[in-house]
């Protein structure tokens, strides 16, 4: 959903507005998660459910919104795809925010910071390999 977000502004709004929509959408998305966050672990009746996602959709619009060299769809194949990879792998200081941390805060925040990572190996690449 957050690839089809950042894709939706980049395609239907003209670029001068593409960052402040992602923040708009990255609050929007992470407002939801805080609200919702907490029904959908007893619905689920587990922390961090993998059925809620929207710890991973406003996770995903962090990488747009710092990073946008390059063409869209490197941005969203690539950004996804580093993003997906490091939350899963949970590099420090997202581990241990992921273990420790058992609240709505947590479960975004050790998103947010795969993201940061994300980004930082997407410059690495862009000013490295091109």
């Amino acid at each position: 959903m957050g690839v089809v977000i950042h894709l939706s502004i980049s395609y239907l709004i003209i670029p001068q507005y593409h960052r402040l929509l992602l923040i708009v959408a990255f609050l929007i998305v992470s407002f939801a998660h805080f609200l919702l966050n907490d029904w959908a672990e007893t619905y689920w009746q587990e922390h961090d459910s993998k059925h809620f996602v929207l710890d991973e959709v406003a996770g995903y619009l962090i990488v747009p919104i710092f990073f946008n060299k390059g063409q869209l769809w490197q941005i969203a194949l690539w950004g996804f795809l580093l993003f997906r990879i490091l939350d899963i792998i949970k590099v420090p200081p997202a581990r241990q925010i992921d273990q420790q941390m058992k609240n709505a805060c947590g479960v975004l925040l050790d998103d947010v910071i795969s993201a940061f990572y994300a980004i930082v190996i997407m410059y690495i690449g862009y000013y490295f390999l091109l």
